[in-house]
């Protein structure tokens, strides 16, 4: 890692930095051959997938890395938001299941999806979060390359089987509707503001191995910590705010499409499960 003042350094990660690249290149390989088959992949995708690549990318190599990892837990909380939430959101969102499938032909990896289930995901993700901020492992990944390294990781894949049972590249339980995921967000939100809230009134800072760091503007330990888990509360409330919106349109439209289906006669059964997957308009344009 390159090392000059923390406040200015980019740093260069060659193994996390190769593993984005090499998402990107296969990302856009696979988005050409479907294109040539006459099945593109919508624009705003490949925007999106690009953008969530852009964040972690920062998140790696921007001097937040630097600040995060030798002076400032808010810095590192900044870091940890963009690899584990807001990347994770951007690049699931840009996937497809066409996208996916020479991927999932792949025994091994097909045999995993049962981690993008909601029961599933959500206790993986909490229990990830929860035991990376425990002062142990935290410091460990702080003084560690390799736990370090494992830590983003974590971070990064806890996030996106999170999001993935959200916005569904592939289908999920039938139950898992559109007013189960609004539940969904809302605990996932609970269980970090929690946390935040541990961060913001504590009074003692849970990591040593910044008492002594050089803080930035001057602070303090224990409001570079409660800014910490401001910063994650504010975050958290925000990606939320646009969650929620969007799954609230999504349930409106799914409520207007099922009452129009059962007013032609169609079987309620049917009718629920084409809504529920998305395919109550190839429905309703069935003879």
């Amino acid at each position: 890692m390159l090392a000059h003042s923390a406040g200015t350094t980019w740093s260069f990660e060659p193994l996390q930095l190769a593993a984005l690249a090499l998402g990107a290149a296969l990302y856009t390989k696979r988005a050409r051959t479907l294109a040539r088959r006459g099945t593109p992949v919508a624009w705003w995708r490949p925007a999106l997938f690009g953008l969530g690549i852009a964040l972690i990318a920062i998140s790696l190599v921007s001097p937040i890395a630097e600040l995060g990892a030798t002076e400032s837990f808010a810095f590192h909380m900044v870091q940890h938001l963009l690899l584990g939430d807001l990347g994770p959101l951007f690049i699931v969102a840009g996937l497809t299941g066409p996208i996916l499938r020479p991927l999932l032909s792949v025994r091994a990896i097909r045999a995993l999806r049962f981690l993008a289930h909601p029961l599933v995901a959500l206790p993986l993700w909490t229990l990830n979060l929860v035991l990376w901020h425990l002062p142990f492992f935290w410091e460990a990944a702080l003084r560690n390359e390799v736990v370090h390294a494992l830590e983003h990781v974590s971070f990064f894949t806890a996030g996106a089987l999170m999001w993935a049972a959200v916005i569904e590249v592939l289908p999920g339980p039938e139950w898992f509707g559109t007013a189960a995921k609004m539940g969904y967000v809302v605990v996932v939100r609970v269980v970090s503001t929690i946390l935040g809230n541990v961060f913001v009134w504590a009074g003692t800072p849970f990591y040593g191995i910044y008492e002594d760091a050089h803080r930035p503007f001057g602070l303090s330990a224990e409001a570079d910590q409660g800014i910490a888990g401001g910063i994650m509360m504010i975050e958290g409330s925000l990606v939320t705010i646009g969650v929620l919106a969007w799954l609230f349109l999504r349930l409106a439209q799914e409520g207007e499409l099922r009452q129009e289906l059962l007013e032609r006669g169609l079987d309620p059964r049917s009718v629920r499960r084409a809504v529920r997957y998305g395919r109550g308009k190839e429905l309703s344009q069935s003879p």
